[in-house]
């Protein structure tokens, strides 16, 4: 995990694509750079790319050269520093050489490049942004799960860097190849990044054909906020979140749903480039945008995510209701493949040593934000099965009402269910209590992670995710006698980097309350066209503000639902045995996942109905007390304009 950010100004874009304008917003340097380092603590890192139009030859718009300024801030618990500045000018394919005619061109445009990062894969430290002998700059922040090679002891930024590296810079930007290729170059940036299996969002300066790529990866797994130029605000901004947002006016308001000081926007998931050239009318810097086709089948195919089969006959639907069939059937076992190979592959690699600890004290690695409800309870089940005995695991549980909350009860149940299948694990329920009410300057926090988002769903939610995620709460003392209540707390942080979330279940198996709604009026198409709706929108509406929320502990989230490799699975297989909406809650809703539970020897699990966190924690129930007196009145409220002061 890490925290990425770009800032672009001098340089004129395309009016086609700036932004609606806004009232000025103040950005602060120092503000972005924290916000940053709270996402990867292990090193901060800058690099300022400066260029210069030829001024005695500006007909040639490739006279363009580049120089760089670095600065690095490395995190004191690693053993490696350092510090440079330097200015050069690249030539294609050539080592950096001193620019020494910098005299005869004028200073045109910035991109100033900051890397922060959580390092979790590799033996050697690395610090973002990468800049390789061509001049190429790099900053990612994302895994590598799979598509291109990576080795146990290698980190998949320095590897993408190598790839990109030897990408044909003529085929660039969608221009046809003319470049001298010696035919071991990539077609494109594009085919590179198509290839990645795993979350991913990127910045990257392609030095030979003066080309700015940035992107996200087919489902937003990673977050990647963008600011459009406009006329009062002409700089063009990416960056993993949004910093603490100062304004003209001392509140922070959202009415009827809609920020009215909209600076950052979720960017759509895609690949991007930016070709900048020198203007032959007077030198300035144009950049032209584009966006780009995925070059690869199988993601293009889950994107659109078609299902083959979708209606069932009558006698499809008769075997698949249970009568005369055999168990467990054969797709649950398809899928509790699928995800079993998913948890490995974002377990299973060698930790980064600064994550490590001595072995001879109880260590989790990993941990599962964790309700208890169905899908935590699969991913818990499964992790025990892929990681070393010897590393304990932690289960993250939020409640905004102690031991009343309906998670909290259900978490507890499932501990225990948990050790039953698994005794020899040395499970540990972390339980982390919130009072609303004394969450003031956290909540203000929350609401510039969560930015662009802006409901109270949102809020309810990011809050219940950063609480959890902290990993910060008690935990009982374990005993032989898993039935005795009176057990001792003490205070516990989780040190574990890497949190398992169950996103995308609900989505991909018809767990949501709309999706029987839909089903009820528009039977099994209808059904089928709201899944899909809910995977295309999962970006905007989900993902990029869980990655904010749980990332700002320097944690990373990983989705084992959301792999490639568990979507195409998912897709495969015949809806009718994805989901029984005509059966009860807890029964049809994700009915494949709950035969998965099954196969698990998770039996109580299998059974739990659908809870989401806002609820499952009460703090949805607190926040409608809080900030309209009663459930009641906060429906009533939701019907019409609903404003939320920040003070």
């Amino acid at each position: 995990m890490c925290g990425i950010a770009l800032i672009v100004s001098g340089i004129h874009f395309d009016p086609a694509c700036s932004a609606p304008e806004t009232q000025p917003l103040l950005l602060s340097l120092d503000d972005l750079k924290e916000a940053l380092r709270r996402r990867g603590p292990h090193s901060l890192g800058s690099k300022r790319l400066l260029l210069h139009s030829n001024s005695s030859n500006l007909i040639n718009k490739q006279e363009i050269v580049t120089s760089i300024e670095e600065e690095v801030t490395i995190d004191t618990e690693n053993s490696y520093s350092a510090k440079e500045i330097f200015s050069s000018s690249f030539q294609n394919g050539e080592n950096p050489v001193e620019d020494k005619t910098f005299g005869i061109h004028s200073f045109v445009g910035e991109l100033l490049f900051l890397g922060a990062t959580l390092q979790l894969r590799g033996v050697s430290p690395i610090v973002q942004p990468l800049v390789d002998k061509f001049g190429n700059i790099l900053v990612y922040n994302g895994e590598i799960f799979g598509g291109i090679p990576v080795g146990c002891d290698e980190n998949d930024a320095e590897i993408l860097s190598q790839y990109l590296a030897r990408c044909c810079f003529g085929s660039s930007h969608g221009d046809n190849c003319s470049c001298c290729c010696s035919g071991n170059e990539e077609d494109s940036v594009p085919d590179v990044l198509s290839r990645i299996k795993g979350p991913w969002a990127i910045v990257y300066w392609q030095n030979s054909s003066r080309t700015l790529w940035f992107g996200r990866d087919a489902f937003g797994r990673r977050s990647l906020l963008v600011h459009w130029p406009t006329e009062k605000d002409p700089r063009f901004l990416l960056s993993s979140v949004a910093p603490t947002l100062v304004e003209h006016s001392s509140d922070l308001q959202f009415e009827n749903g809609v920020n009215q000081q909209k600076y950052w926007e979720e960017l759509t998931c895609g690949i991007y480039s930016v070709k900048i050239d020198a203007s032959i009318l007077n030198g300035c810097l144009i950049g032209d945008i584009r966006s780009h086709e995925w070059n690869n089948s199988m993601v293009k195919k889950l994107i659109h995510w078609e299902r083959t089969h979708v209606e069932p006959t009558a006698e499809e639907l008769y075997l698949s209701q249970g009568f005369g069939k055999a168990s467990p059937s054969v797709p649950a076992e398809t899928v509790l493949t699928a995800l079993r190979e998913s948890v490995l592959r974002r377990t299973c690699h060698k930790f980064f040593q600064s994550t490590a600890c001595n072995f001879r004290e109880r260590f989790s690695p990993v941990a599962v934000l964790f309700s208890g409800g169905l899908d935590s309870m699969i991913i818990a089940a499964i992790l025990d099965q892929c990681i070393d005995p010897r590393f304990d695991i932690d289960l993250l549980n939020v409640s905004f009402d102690g031991p009343s909350a309906p998670d909290r009860i259900s978490a507890r149940a499932g501990k225990k269910e948990l050790r039953r299948i698994a005794p020899s694990r040395r499970w540990r329920l972390v339980e982390i209590d919130a009072d609303l009410s004394n969450l003031s300057s956290e909540t203000k926090h929350v609401m510039s992670l969560i930015h662009p988002a802006n409901t109270y769903m949102d809020l309810n939610i990011g809050i219940a995710l950063w609480l959890a995620a902290s990993g910060d709460g008690w935990v009982c003392e374990e005993r032989d006698n898993e039935n005795d209540e009176d057990l001792q707390l003490h205070n516990y942080r989780s040190n574990a980097r890497i949190v398992l979330v169950g996103s995308g279940a609900d989505e991909q198996c018809a767990g949501y309350g709309r999706h029987k709604t839909k089903y009820k009026h528009g039977s099994w198409l209808g059904l089928d066209e709201e899944m899909r709706l809910d995977m295309q929108r999962i970006w905007k509406r989900n993902l990029g503000r869980d990655d904010r929320c749980i990332a700002d502990h320097g944690k990373e989230a990983r989705f084992p639902f959301l792999d490639e490799d568990v979507i195409k699975v998912l897709l495969d297989i015949p809806l009718w045995e994805i989901a029984d909406l005509e059966q009860p809650s807890g029964t049809g809703d994700k009915k494949i996942l709950r035969e998965v539970a099954r196969l698990l020897g998770l039996h109580e699990a299998s059974a739990l109905p659908k809870r989401a966190i806002q609820f499952g924690s009460r703090i949805a129930r607190e926040s409608n007390r809080k900030n309209f007196g009663s459930n009641r009145a906060a429906n009533q409220a939701s019907a019409g304009s609903v404003v939320i002061h920040m003070p």
